[in-house]
């Protein structure tokens, strides 16, 4: 088959599916960054006589930052365990009208947080199931069921058989197979504005209310912000500590954001973003809520209004 020569346009194309993948992979917009511009270094640095031999740019870009990010998450294990506290995966804010992918000024394409596509797949609940796989489960998972490339492509990115790595979505699946379908976006928003409003006038009688007795909040400060190290468990408990919480940080102001594409909540304090939780609702409760408050996974909520 005769090759062609590559658009150069066609490559840089290829960038925002990338990011969606990478982040999909690592759960961190700052390494998802990182893992694309590795690949971009790798496709620059061949000779051109080589790609232009490749007939689809942007299946090769997919499978080395596919390889990169299933290198940096055998690698995460070791340093998770030098993380101060819970690790959570970076929250992501809502966008609406200009503020998409594509937008100009400070918004613009350049921004790797503007081209990830807010769906159920970076729902911090989905986030959490993917981060609880094997680097293997997740890479098969995410390539084949996320974003429907075949298992041939996916084994070139494992270095495994087709069969193995439709064992391995199937083990994942059933993991994400686990979890509760998502109550309505109007639902959910409806039980976020009450945990809000109770948090703001301290009614701990009215947190316990709209929190599952069985309640489990999980807070990252990754030593870099106060936080619980370990995870607080029961409703009543979590309504306390919240409680608690306003008290020792006046002037907090809360505000209902959308938060990885699901309603949640966000608190700033003289107009910076100090804190963003997002949150698992099951029968009109709170089941789970997850806490960020490190500093370096708020950074694309910097210009969050």
């Amino acid at each position: 088959m005769a090759t062609v020569g590559v658009d150069a346009g066609e490559v840089a194309g290829e960038r925002r599916q990338l990011i969606n993948v990478a982040y999909r992979l690592l759960g961190s917009v700052t390494e998802a960054e990182d893992a694309v511009q590795d690949a971009y270094a790798r496709w620059y640095a061949l000779p051109r006589s080589r790609r232009e031999g490749i007939l689809s740019p942007g299946a090769w870009l997919t499978t080395v930052t596919s390889r990169i990010c299933l290198d940096l998450l055998g690698s995460a294990r070791a340093r998770r365990e030098r993380y101060v506290g819970a690790w959570l995966p970076e929250p992501l804010p809502g966008r609406t009208g200009a503020g998409r992918s594509g937008g100009t000024g400070t918004t613009g394409p350049a921004d790797p947080a503007e081209q990830i596509v807010l769906d159920e797949s970076v729902s911090m609940a989905f986030l959490v199931v993917l981060d609880s796989m094997t680097p293997a489960e997740r890479v098969a998972f995410v390539l084949h069921d996320v974003f429907r490339y075949p298992f041939a492509e996916v084994a070139d990115v494992l270095g495994r058989t087709p069969a193995a790595c439709k064992q391995l979505a199937a083990s994942a699946r059933r993991r994400v197979g686990g979890a509760r379908a998502p109550l309505p976006a109007a639902g959910r928003a409806d039980v976020v504005r009450r945990v809000k409003e109770a948090w703001e006038t301290k009614d701990i009688a009215a947190l316990v209310g709209v929190l599952d007795p069985a309640a489990v909040m999980t807070a990252d400060g990754g030593g870099m912000a106060g936080t619980v190290l370990r995870p607080v468990e029961g409703g009543a408990r979590i309504a306390q500590y919240m409680v608690a919480i306003a008290d020792r940080a006046p002037g907090l102001e809360i505000l209902v954001r959308p938060v990885n594409g699901v309603p949640g909540l966000v608190a700033r304090r003289s107009g910076v973003v100090v804190t963003v939780a997002s949150f698992d609702v099951s029968d009109g409760r709170v089941s789970r809520i997850w806490v960020v408050r490190n500093p370096e996974k708020l950074r694309p909520w910097t210009r969050e209004g």
